[in-house]
């Protein structure tokens, strides 16, 4: 897959600052748009992996705090710390057993404790350093816990039928990897990654949610196209008409195409009796 111009370098600006603002309205309606669309596939990982009761978790990006939720309320967790940059949507919904915690995980003095549970969704995509993060948050790890590590990989933008939403998704990827530093291509790796910090029984599963009419993911993605339209635009792949099109194509019964999907990824530290 190719997420960026050909020898196109990384962007340098963050995640949440040029593109994807949380003071923007409408912020929080769509990350809850990919919650809905890609949360019970979580929940049912994490609750496969044993999360429960005596757990305590590690909730890394984790936006309006809805796996968190979760996990107190179904898997009956014992805490959770959810960390973000910006937590003002955690804030808006409390619940007990959910601590907030703003911070930057590439700060290298983040070092919050050590967790049963240590899960990143859709975090690391954005950031560079992959693998030096990665081994940071397997040192996050308790003895005989879990790392979890989900984000999209790219199905269709390099080989799909010309379409307007596989011309909006390739335009989407490469604009986020030249403004941004978002960048797919090492997704698939993730489990070999995984193996470089020393966590064993590792292994790895896809989850690509269905495009229908009026379906979160469709919902999620038309949102996030409107919010990253500059970017979109400024890589001379698609107009604004282009994106418009992609949106009605979304709402429409002649959408036939696969979204992005969701790789998750897990590894356990030796040691230990939670694994």
């Amino acid at each position: 897959m190719n997420a960026s111009p050909p020898g196109g370098a990384p962007g340098e600006g963050r995640y949440g600052e040029a593109f994807f603002r949380p003071d923007r309205a409408g912020e929080a309606e769509r990350i809850d748009f990919g919650a809905l669309a890609y949360d019970d596939i979580t929940m049912a990982r994490l609750r496969a992996l044993g999360a429960g009761p005596g757990w305590s978790c590690l909730d890394i990006g984790a936006g309006t705090g809805t796996v968190g939720r979760r996990l107190l309320g179904e898997a009956g967790v014992a805490s959770v710390l959810a960390v973000d940059r910006d937590v003002r949507f955690l804030d808006a919904r409390p619940a007990p057993g959910l601590r907030t915690l703003q911070a930057d995980v590439t700060d290298p003095g983040f070092a919050p404790g050590s967790f049963q549970l240590v899960h990143a969704r859709f975090v690391l995509m954005h950031l560079p350093e992959r693998d030096r993060l990665i081994g940071t948050l397997a040192e996050l790890v308790a003895p005989g816990g879990v790392l979890v590590l989900s984000d999209a990989v790219d199905l269709t933008s390099e080989r799909g039928p010309a379409t307007p939403y596989t011309t909006a998704m390739r335009a989407m990827w490469q604009g986020l990897r030249a403004t941004i530093g978002t960048d797919v291509s090492s997704v698939p790796a993730y489990p070999h990654l995984l193996r470089g910090p020393g966590l064993d029984q590792v292994a790895a599963e896809i989850h690509v949610p269905p495009l229908v009419p009026g379906s979160a993911i469709s919902r999620f993605w038309a949102g996030t196209w409107q919010r990253s339209r500059q970017a979109m635009l400024s890589t001379g792949l698609i107009d604004d008409a282009g994106i418009d099109a992609a949106v009605r194509y979304l709402e429409s019964d002649a959408c036939a195409a696969l979204s992005a999907g969701m790789l998750t990824a897990w590894g356990w530290k030796p040691g230990g009796t939670a694994g």
